[in-house]
């Protein structure tokens, strides 16, 4: 078969492989936390290169994941809740463990340990799902849901990410998914050039929580070089267009990242860490804090499922 899957031991970590054996295109998972993407892999003309900056081994990943949460789940909310605390259906929550600034962040499963549940490997494609079933692991958060993460390995060096979950309760919950992952290709982010269409940009406070306002965003609309900009922040972006809604190039070598977001995927959260070795660009179903200012929040009804799916292809010249 053209594809495989396999398993890895590397530094303590138990990584599930997915390959492409004529390209050697490889996406390696760690499910034991937060079912995060360790690397994606291509051979270029100078070598193999992973774009994704990851842990250096299982302790690292367990030890930093709650401050730097290298490409895990953001679930049941992406990015921060305000103080940690919000109200539904009557009642108000607050989050007991919360990030340095008084936010709660980045959901509940990014260190939890997923399961394989199945695997698939054949002549155009190598695919593995994984599970978590959250069971009121947090008092803040008391509803029950399935977490269902499918990474599908394909031809062009395009790894796709499909999470969907499901409602395992008798009522509607508050829902939203996310993920964080950061992208290196090669040398320091300044020299990249960034390209993606805005439709606007979500004004935060200073401590990074939405304001209600939407302002005009046009910077990176026909590509420019990152230079010394700092971003972190959150874009509406269209999506289901033909062409990648984001892209990231490096001149440098040809290596191109391209976004490829489905309509479940309407945001964009960009962050570039003060070390400018790598860029975070994540897909979000919904801004921050959108337990309580309800931006793009799904209520998804008892029993019923949410599907996202985004697909990053690597290319070079």
């Amino acid at each position: 078969m053209s594809y495989s899957i396999h398993s890895v031991h590397e530094n303590g970590m138990d990584l599930v492989v997915l390959k492409d054996e004529k390209t050697g295109t490889e996406a390696a998972i760690l499910p034991e936390v937060g079912v995060l993407l360790h690397s994606f892999s291509v051979h270029t003309q100078t070598g193999v290169f992973n774009i994704i900056d990851n842990y250096n081994g299982l302790d690292q990943a367990k030890k930093e994941v709650d401050r730097s949460f290298k490409s895990v789940r953001l679930s049941p909310f992406p990015c921060r809740v305000s103080e940690g605390k919000y109200s539904y259906d009557g009642r108000t929550f607050q989050f007991k463990k919360n990030f340095l600034d008084g936010s709660a962040i980045h959901g509940l499963l990014y260190d939890k340990p997923f399961q394989m549940i199945g695997k698939k490997s054949d002549e155009r494609t190598a695919s593995a799902i994984f599970r978590y079933q959250y069971r009121k692991d947090d008092d803040a958060y008391p509803f029950d849901y399935t977490c269902d993460v499918k990474y599908s390995l394909t031809e062009g060096n395009s790894l796709e990410l499909q999470t969907t979950i499901t409602n395992d309760t008798n009522k509607p919950i508050p829902i939203a998914d996310g993920w964080h992952p950061y992208f290196q290709l090669g040398g320091k982010i300044d020299e990249c050039i960034l390209s993606f269409k805005a439709e606007s940009m979500v004004e935060f406070d200073e401590k990074l929580i939405p304001t209600g306002r939407l302002l005009p965003y046009h910077f990176f609309e026909k590509g420019k070089k990152i230079n010394d900009v700092f971003l972190d922040n959150c874009f509406v972006i269209k999506t289901g267009m033909n062409r990648a809604a984001c892209e990231l190039t490096n001149p440098a070598n040809n290596l191109k990242l391209s976004f490829f977001p489905d309509a479940a995927y309407p945001y964009l959260q960009i962050f570039t860490p003060p070390h400018r070795k790598s860029i975070a660009i994540e897909n979000l179903s919904a801004a921050p804090d959108c337990f309580n200012n309800k931006m793009g929040l799904i209520l998804l009804a008892p029993g019923h499922s949410q599907t996202f799916t985004v697909k990053y292809q690597i290319s070079w010249k």
